[in-house]
């Protein structure tokens, strides 16, 4: 009898958590998708599953002959000199890029935000797309696309900076500009590269042209925030003890408004889309917009009715402006900031 009754309890108890962990995956799958819901991180199953667009490596884009389509590959820039533990990044070439002979095509650095991976800019982002219609409507030429990792994980923050959570602002300006001028056939760095981002990808667009001018004299800020912050309530306390070590004159040479309101950026251009039911980036555009242009930045601005914090705004607005970006690299005639 008592056999029988240890049985039983040992039955009810397996299926008790069996049915707990049901039902943490259950919650979990919940918040998950209502984070999707809201960002739109994964539009299709197959996406949520892993599929990242990628077609090949570097060798791929290496070896690859003249075709009439583009390729997105997934490379391994390694942090030789930051030593930041980066994930692999993607790198999209339009049809020109394997032409022969090479074209110096110009170079876009995509940033993505947090939580976030360098393949949403593909996945949720559009920028294939975007750019193969570019690519078709200008005879094959488009911006080479190089899609880093910002934060080391899904769910890090680095805010672009060298901090106790990485050496993030080394990583993207030394260790990604050395790969791409080694192992890519691009324009030099300059007058020929843009970085461009959504939400924190966005805000260290800005922060990353301004303080590395000789990198990149165009930047796209599609919803980032005014400037590094360590928390969602923006305070500003503990982002400098978090990501600058208590060091207020070290916070303040990343805080872009500082930064255009002590410097003269005559061959700079920006352009800022965001959402006016964004608020936080709202405000931070509605800040920015005219400290640039006082700072002789070429500034464009796109706010969008009731746009929110979502891919629906950020890869509308790497649309909106890629024409722009690519008329200020030199790739195509110059337009103004509402197209042809």
């Amino acid at each position: 009898m008592c056999l029988v009754a240890i049985v039983v309890w040992a039955r009810r108890l397996v299926t008790r958590l069996a049915l707990g962990v049901i039902a943490v995956i259950l919650i979990l799958l919940s918040v998950g998708a209502g984070i999707n819901a809201h960002f739109d991180y994964f539009p299709t199953l197959a996406d949520a599953l892993g599929r990242n667009g990628a077609e090949g490596s570097l060798h791929t884009l290496r070896t690859a002959g003249p075709r009439s389509t583009s390729l997105v590959v997934t490379v391994t820039i390694p942090g030789r000199r930051s030593h930041f533990s980066a994930r692999q990044a993607l790198v999209y070439a339009p049809p020109a890029y394997f032409n022969r002979p090479r074209p110096q095509l110009p170079v876009i650095i995509m940033l993505h935000g947090t939580p976030g991976t360098p393949d949403n800019w593909v996945v949720a982002g559009d920028a294939q797309s975007t750019a193969d219609a570019f690519a078709r409507a200008n005879g094959g030429v488009a911006p080479v696309l190089v899609m880093p990792d910002v934060n080391g994980s899904y769910t890090a923050d680095t805010e672009c900076v060298n901090s106790q959570a990485g050496n993030a602002e080394s990583y993207l300006t030394r260790d990604v500009p050395a790969f791409i001028d080694a192992q890519l056939y691009v324009a030099p760095a300059g007058k020929k590269w843009a970085i461009a981002g959504f939400s924190e990808g966005g805000m260290c667009s800005v922060l990353l042209a301004l303080r590395h001018d000789k990198l990149f004299t165009t930047f796209g800020d599609y919803g980032g925030l005014e400037g590094p912050r360590a928390t969602e309530n923006n305070n500003l306390g503990d982002t400098v003890r978090h990501f600058f070590g208590g060091s207020q004159s070290d916070f303040d040479a990343h805080r872009p408004r500082v930064l255009l309101g002590r410097h003269r950026y005559l061959d700079m251009g920006g352009w800022f889309e965001v959402g006016t039911a964004d608020a936080g980036p709202y405000q931070a555009a509605q800040l920015l917009v005219p400290l640039a242009q006082r700072a002789g930045i070429e500034t464009c601005v796109t706010y969008v009715p009731g746009g929110e914090h979502t891919f629906q705004v950020w890869s509308a607005a790497f649309r909106d402006s890629l024409p722009w970006i690519a008329g200020r690299l030199g790739l195509t005639p110059r337009v103004g900031c509402s197209g042809p």
